[in-house]
């Protein structure tokens, strides 16, 4: 074990070394190690850069006045200095898992992280670049490989800190136990009960989302979870002998206690790129630094941005530059009492939470109902020179309510970006990442010839993307043009307009994720919920992005699939095989639908899209538009130079499977 100690004024006190190896192989001439470890902060809660952290002042000192907090992590690095292109990128770690291996292709995860296998083609690693994932989730449940958090306790047992928490649950199979954290992968911790027998604690089930609540008698319910056919006590799960029904819409509300600083792993992320950047005895100085995060990590960073979080405590700026990935309109909870930072926002779950709250915009604008007016971006201090680009897929504007970014609060007109902003939407891709290549047949939706998951591959534009905002933040290239669906140019459209194509038994998407404004009462504005659930007021329009004849998104990054195209990438899927709400959608999915082969085909299933006949007539006049798409992407920039001969394989391998027999 090594401990790097650092200079008296800078926040991380010091680093502890786990482990450090050596990766094999090289990756375009460098050599690379890989290390873990432990970061330990100290905040001033005096500071005002500190004063926007909620509860800090309630937080345990130590000897100097400062509260403590430790994040794991992992780094790869240039283990020569000439190697390095002094650039780091931090990988904001999205619920413990690190994320930004989808900028690397063929990576082999069976590998040990120090073979040269498990990077892939390493993009990042052959430009030089040191990457760090970093803990900064409080409610990352321990073990496993997860990065963890460990945030400073508000309150003390003498004096304890209570208040409102909300746990809802939807289900799609029985059960009669649930934990109250937030369930997706293996569920977050979650806030203990104070008190069970408390008066404000309540179960309540719905129909919709906006159904009325109907109370379970307490009778009926216990805090406490089946294990192994016998009941016991948990303050930290629900459990009903009835059973919690698919398809219904379960509430929680309790008195919950052992708060902690969530708002810390924001300063934690913003001290961490500090250290590397101002601190040149660091474990691996560099000169700029880069965040990447993806759905929650991405909207991490929009509520980083929001509450002015990239001045360091000296008032200097920590990120030169953020890669937004997938968060759509949202924020989090990430900075108030009680926040559960897992929560977010999604189509048919995790309703209402302080997700998608105003403002939307980087501009200012003014939401008509509640008169406000505000902008993301209103506070610049330590940003106003930093590089954002806000990157979402055609899913976002479905799933994540993405065209509240860019239009105003009352859908009239479109709002633009700032000088240092950059806006692309990846036409028609699913959340975050693609669906699995092949599609397998157990994923055919029964009765169509469509199937459960979008495989566009998206991470071709989003390797070209990353190069791009890395070359804009250290050599000042600028980066191609924004490129997104518009109201002026008619690629942005209601859902109840959308005209898609008529494809056989396949019913299609009317119901996106609604965002409204919400009232959590009084004490909000100071990080304190005192209404759950929030009280709900007018719903904000929402847009999405408009598709052409095949059913494919307009207005964006028209990937080589969409360019070239053998099929309809919807980037949204129905929850038609489920037990509830059907005509909702799934989670971040999307669906695939091969177009018809022929002209004769097409007419007898009366499937009103062009057949693969009709657009290319034969496998070389289709390799002939593939090839001529690869050049046109890589001169726009949406596309490496060297991600052509993947590219042209996949359609080749997709024309295979599903064009003309030539």
């Amino acid at each position: 074990m090594l401990v790097y100690a650092t200079r008296a004024d800078a926040r991380v006190v010091r680093v502890e070394v786990l482990s450090r190896n050596p990766i094999s192989g090289d990756f375009a001439g460098r050599a690379y190690e890989r290390i873990t470890g432990r970061v330990y902060f100290a905040f001033d809660p005096s500071n005002p850069q500190n004063k926007k952290i909620v509860d800090l002042g309630l937080a345990p000192r130590n000897s100097n006045g400062e509260v403590e907090a430790v994040s794991e992590f992992v780094m790869l690095r240039p283990i020569n200095s000439t190697g390095s292109a002094n650039v780091a990128l931090i990988d904001i770690v999205n619920r413990g898992g690190i994320t930004h291996f989808i900028f690397n292709l063929g990576r082999n995860m069976r590998a040990s992280p120090e073979s040269a296998d498990f990077y892939g083609d390493a993009l990042l690693m052959k430009r030089g670049v040191t990457v760090v994932a970093l803990g900064w989730q409080w409610d990352v449940q321990p073990g496993g490989s997860a990065l963890h958090f460990r945030a400073p306790p508000v309150g003390s047992a003498a004096n304890p800190v209570t208040g409102l928490v909300r746990s809802d649950i939807t289900i799609d199979a029985p059960t009669t136990s649930i934990p109250l954290g937030h369930s997706l992968a293996a569920g977050a911790l979650a806030y203990p009960v104070a008190d069970p027998n408390d008066p404000v604690n309540t179960l309540t089930v719905r129909d919709t989302p906006t159904g009325v609540r109907r109370i379970i008698p307490r009778g009926n319910w216990r805090f406490g979870r089946d294990t192994d056919g016998k009941v016991v006590d948990d303050r930290r799960s629900v459990y009903m002998a009835s059973g919690f029904q698919p398809g219904k819409i379960y509430e929680v509300i309790y008195r919950g206690r052992d708060p902690v600083v969530v708002g810390a792993g924001l300063a934690a992320v913003r001290d961490m790129i500090s250290y590397l950047k101002y601190d040149p005895s660091s474990i691996a100085p560099v000169q700029y630094g880069v965040g990447y995060g993806v759905s929650q990590t991405g909207r991490f960073i929009r509520h980083f941005l929001y509450q002015g979080f990239n001045a360091d405590e000296k008032g200097r700026t920590a990120f030169d530059g953020f890669f937004v990935h997938t968060a759509g309109a949202g924020r989090g909870s990430f900075n108030h009492r009680f926040a559960q930072p897992s929560r977010d926002a999604q189509p048919y779950s995790t309703f209402f939470y302080p997700t998608d709250v105003f403002p939307f915009t980087s501009p200012a604008t003014r939401d008509p109902v509640t008169g406000k007016r505000a902008g993301l971006r209103d506070n610049l201090t330590g940003s106003d020179e930093t590089k954002v680009f806000y990157v979402d897929g055609g899913h976002e504007y479905w799933g994540r309510a993405a065209s509240l970014t860019h239009t105003t609060p009352d859908g009239a007109r479109d709002v633009g970006f700032l000088p240092t902003e950059r806006r692309y939407v990846i036409s028609s891709a699913q959340h975050s990442s693609p669906a699995g290549w092949p599609v397998l047949d157990s994923a055919r939706i029964a009765g169509t010839i469509a199937y459960r998951g979008d495989p566009l591959d998206q991470r071709l534009a989003l390797r070209a993307l990353l190069s791009d905002l890395i070359d804009w933040v250290t050599v000042a290239k600028d980066p191609p043009a924004s490129r997104y669906p518009t109201l002026a140019s008619h690629t942005l459209v209601a859902p109840r307009d959308q005209k898609f194509p008529r494809i056989p038994n396949l019913p299609v998407a009317r119901i996106p994720h609604q965002v409204y404004r919400m009232d959590f009462g009084s004490r909000w504005s100071d990080g304190i919920i005192d209404r759950e659930p929030p009280v709900l007021g007018a719903p904000y329009p929402i847009f999405v992005s408009r598709v052409d004849s095949i059913g494919n998104d307009l207005g964006g990054i028209r990937s080589i699939e969409i360019a070239v195209p053998l099929a309809t990438y919807y980037p949204w899927l129905l929850r038609t095989e489920m037990t509830a709400a059907t005509d909702r959608l799934v989670s971040f999915r999307g669906t695939f639908v091969p177009l018809p082969k022929t002209e004769a085909s097409r007419r007898a299933t009366g499937d009103s899209r062009p057949s693969i006949e009709s657009l290319y007539g034969d496998r070389a006049r289709f390799t002939t538009r593939v090839d001529a798409a690869i050049s046109s992407l890589i001169a726009q920039r949406f596309m490496l130079p060297e991600d052509a001969a993947v590219a042209r394989a996949r359609m080749l391998d997709v024309w295979q499977r599903f064009g003309l027999a030539k």
